[in-house]
């Protein structure tokens, strides 16, 4: 990297840190604007050095906080673009940190939204592998720790996505499975909740 490169950087560094601060504080705006003032310098630095993980993942993350800084101002249709760029560098820190379950569980929750996104569209065949991946992972996670209800759900949430986007019945009927005993043990979140009612043909007690 150039001189001019490092600046950048480390001025990206600062305009990260302060602008989860901000988030932290409920300035989604103020912290979206920093996170968008830091993303080109590492971009740059992933282009420069694509194998240091240490840059990847710090690409991964902004992208990661920046979208979500998004969600919370209600630019729905933002967020998509950046988990789009965000999900292939979430792949290669996943890869090189297998026993990271945090990470594997955000890219899992990345991957279903862009299935739901391509969905929306009826875009099954587009949807499809979003699902499928973020199934695999999940299932690895939920293996790992039963009882971790974060990743139980998006497990469920992936096999929601499977159901739709496939003509198999027993994948409908694994999510209703695994749906209502979510739903017995009171581990089932509110946004799988309601699918999970359309997919039995009732509303199910809270």
């Amino acid at each position: 990297m150039t001189q001019d490169q490092i600046a950048a950087y480390n001025q990206a560094v600062a305009d990260f840190t302060a602008g989860q601060g901000l988030q932290q504080a409920g300035d989604n705006a103020g912290a979206l604007a920093k996170y968008q003032a830091a993303l080109p310098a590492i971009r740059t630095a992933v282009q420069v050095k694509p194998a240091d993980m240490n840059n990847v993942n710090f690409l991964a993350s902004t992208l990661y906080v920046a979208a979500a800084a998004q969600g919370a101002l209600g630019n729905f249709d933002a967020i998509i673009p950046l988990y789009e760029e965000a999900a292939p560098l979430y792949r290669q820190v996943t890869a090189a940190n297998p026993a990271d379950a945090q990470t594997r569980n955000i890219l899992a929750g990345m991957l279903v939204q862009l299935g739901n996104a391509k969905l929306t569209k009826q875009d099954k065949a587009g949807a499809a592998p979003y699902y499928s991946e973020a199934k695999t992972l999940a299932q690895k996670s939920v293996t790992e720790n039963a009882a971790d209800k974060i990743s139980a759900n998006i497990l469920l949430s992936a096999m929601i996505g499977q159901s739709q986007t496939s003509e198999d019945p027993t994948v409908r009927q694994a999510a209703v499975d695994l749906g209502k005993k979510m739903i017995a043990n009171g581990t089932i979140d509110q946004v799988n909740k309601p699918s999970i009612d359309i997919m039995t043909g009732g509303a199910s007690a809270s």
